[in-house]
């Protein structure tokens, strides 16, 4: 049975998250003091003693998961493993998160979630683990404070299944092993949630301003994206706080503070700092944070409208289709997100609807329901945004859902439970299984030939399972957990799936989706169709990277071969980023030949679309190349794009410029900055091809600029297939 607990008569050690105090012991008797490892193995005295044992093996599980093969993905993104590696040589670099320790240009967003990256590579040195490690620690701290905040309300069985729903999820499971900014997003948003349920459960301003400061740091990680909760967590506390309304609003007001100073320290020495001692703000078009922050990465993301970036999306409102696939209320449902994040979506509202009616005659302060107002609210609020925003979309960014649908899953679970001796509660608990089960057999079957068996026993398991809830009430209690177990497992097994066949394959480049194979087809926009993967050519996203045999091959989830039989790149993606040797940092080749989707053998980046979101394979030769007498300059190299001079800086450990920025479409270096570096001494090398956002929403001239200077003023240096130009030998 689930307990709630009133907040008007919590004591203040547990308001300040210490156990409640214990009942006074007898005169003359003697509580036995426990050992540190013994408190951290029995946790609270008055829980039961499989509490904190479930919840060390939930993390511990969760961890396992996570680094299983870690290093299959490489440099994973290698945009932000160049950053990480020049922030983990220059401090400089470090703090504006350049993408260069000569710091020319910085990646397109701030640099919050690349600290830790750097901080673990300057311990323990460049590695596909160090880099990655730091991320899996976020999903595991993420889970952690899911369960944290469900529990205090809910009961730790209620914790636990927020926990698993969070860790099963197929794209938490992605990015929480990827080194974008997505994996610290999440964590920072969930952990500002649970501190504005504390604060909504005594009214203390602590809470609030630390809900505040998570939220500015967010905005550290991945700019407005941290605030998209903002309205929903806010409103929540303004009306169901349990103080006066006055100093509801004075605490709002520090709160916002909080967010300001937090979020805002960085943005202010950045845009202070003088221009020419700084690293160019990469993504803007006038080098300024602000500009990036309310443009490229702001109001351009919902509106379509993003000057620099490879084109926008459908209109806004209304189901057009676009570069970046549909919008409209389904987007999250469609065969494109479907499989990433909607596996438990529908049961999530069913049981959000069903816990705000159960508490519809709470007082205003109740603390259960405001748990689900905030969690609940921070779902809803994100998923509109992601369903009708027409600039650039992912498939990964709905990572920024999970822990908020793990939680609204986990509370109405619970509250339902305790409620099914009443018919309205076991017939939507049964619902929500339903749907689940149904659900899941519909994603299922997107992919026919993944996993064929598994379909029909979600189904019939979910629906024999609905059955047994709708008499729990009226069944024995072993029965009726037997039913709730039974739908537990037919709801978690189709993405538990997917999370394994996540789990098994590597991950590269700039566009990552989780599940097999096929899971997540980008319909239209940039030349593919439905089942085409959305991109010119078809086939997988560009980037993808994935070591993905057959769907169903070898009858593992994912297919290919069974887990520890390592795995190659199968998809004719390049290895983006490849280490010296020309094999990825774990020492796997790209089996299909040199030539990816845009990259070529020796090193040189392809064009357009591939080039653009793709690295290039450094060769060995290339790498003996720019390696020579490297110390005589500022950068070995200097090449178009990101992506393509993250491959060369990555494969030689020495620093490359990326013209252009991500999309070889911001206005840095300009060609008088360039003949200047070049006039300096400060260039070695311009690398012929190289992806460039030319004609595709950004004014790539001065790339275009700088690329016909060179090409026309120093002598052409061929290694392999690969073509440089020594910007120390002019051809006159």
């Amino acid at each position: 049975m689930t307990t709630h607990y009133d907040p008007a008569v919590h004591t203040p050690a547990e308001d300040d998250g210490g156990p409640p105090p214990a009942a006074p012991a007898p005169p003359g008797h003697h509580r036995p003091r426990r050992s540190r490892f013994g408190r951290l193995w029995r946790g609270r005295p008055e829980d039961p003693r499989w509490v904190r044992p479930a919840f060390l093996a939930l993390l511990t599980a969760t961890a396992l998961l996570y680094l299983y093969d870690l290093d299959a993905s490489g440099w994973a993104n290698s945009f932000y493993s160049a950053a990480v590696q020049a922030g983990s040589q220059s401090w400089k670099a470090f703090f504006f998160g350049s993408l260069d320790a000569g710091n020319a240009i910085t990646v397109d967003k701030p640099p919050a979630a690349l600290w830790p990256m750097a901080l673990a590579v300057r311990i323990f040195g460049l590695s596909s683990w160090s880099i990655l490690v730091p991320e899996v620690l976020m999903g595991v701290g993420t889970v952690a404070v899911v369960y944290a905040a469900v529990r205090r309300r809910f009961g730790p069985a209620a914790g636990l299944i927020a926990g698993a729903v969070l860790a099963l999820t197929p794209v938490a499971a992605l990015m929480f092993r990827f080194n974008n900014p997505d994996a610290l997003l999440a964590l920072l948003m969930s952990l500002a949630c649970y501190l504005v349920v504390r604060a909504l459960e005594d009214g203390r301003t602590k809470w609030l301003v630390w809900a505040g400061v998570a939220i500015g740091f967010a905005f550290l990680a991945k700019t407005l994206q941290a605030f998209l909760i903002l309205p929903a967590l806010a409103l929540v506390y303004g009306v169901c706080a349990p103080v006066r309304l006055r100093k509801r609003l004075g605490q709002l007001a520090l709160a916002t503070a909080a967010i300001v100073v937090s979020g805002g320290w960085w943005v202010a020495v950045v845009e202070l700092w003088p221009a020419s001692s700084r690293p160019y703000v990469g993504g803007s078009q006038n080098n300024s944070f602000l500009e990036l922050t309310f443009g490229y990465n702001g109001l351009g993301r919902l509106n379509g409208e993003e000057t620099g970036s490879v084109g926008g999306g459908g209109g806004p409102g209304g189901g057009g289709g676009g570069q970046w696939g549909e919008t409209g209320w389904d987007r999250m449902f469609n065969s494109e997100i479907g499989g990433q994040i909607s596996w438990l979506l529908p049961a999530a509202l069913i049981l959000l609807a069903a816990g705000l009616l159960a508490t519809r005659r709470a007082a205003r302060t109740d603390a259960v329901r405001a748990s689900f107002l905030v969690w609940g609210g921070s779902l809803l609020m994100t998923a509109a945004v992601f369903s009708y925003m027409a600039g650039i979309f992912h498939q990964y960014y709905t990572v920024a859902l999970a822990p908020y649908l793990a939680a609204v899953v986990g509370m109405g679970a619970a509250t339902l439970w305790e409620r099914r001796e009443r018919i309205w509660a076991s017939l939507a608990l049964a619902a929500a299984v339903t749907a689940s089960a149904a659900w899941g057999y519909v994603l299922l079957d997107r992919t026919p030939e993944y996993l064929p068996w598994l379909r029909m026993p979600v189904l019939v398991g979910g629906l024999v399972a609905a059955l047994g809830l709708v008499f729990a009430g009226r069944l024995g209690r072993r029965t009726a957990l037997a039913a709730a177990g039974l739908g537990l497992v037919a709801s978690l097994a189709a993405p538990t799936a997917y999370t394994l066949s996540t789990l098994r394959e590597g991950h590269s480049g700039s566009i990552v989706t989780a599940g097999p194979s096929g899971a997540s087809m980008r319909g239209g926009g940039l030349g593919g169709g439905p089942g085409a993967g959305g991109f010119p050519g078809g086939g997988n996203a560009p980037g993808q990277g994935q070591n993905q045999g057959g769907p169903g091959a070898g009858g593992f989830p994912g297919g290919g071969t069974a887990p520890g039989t390592g795995g190659n790149n199968q998809n004719g993606q390049t290895p983006n980023g490849q280490a010296p040797n020309g094999q990825m940092p774990n020492g796997r080749s790209n089996q299909n030949g040199p030539t990816g989707e845009g990259g070529r053998t020796g090193g040189a980046g392809g064009g357009g679309m591939g080039g653009l979101l793709n690295g290039a394979e450094v060769g060995s030769e290339a790498k003996q190349l720019l390696e020579a007498d490297a110390d005589s300059y500022t950068w070995v190299a200097a090449a178009v794009g990101s992506q393509n001079a993250a491959s060369y800086q990555l494969g030689t450990g020495e620093p490359v410029m990326a013209i252009g920025g991500f999309n070889g479409t911001d206005p840095s270096p300009t060609l008088a900055q360039f003949k200047k570096y070049v006039a300096d001494g400060r260039i070695h090398y311009f690398i012929a091809g190289g992806g460039t956002g030319g004609g595709m929403g950004g004014d790539s001239g001065a790339a275009s600029q700088i690329t016909s200077w060179v090409e026309a003023t120093f002598k052409e240096v061929t290694v392999g297939s690969a073509t440089f130009y020594d910007l120390t030998s002019p051809t006159d």
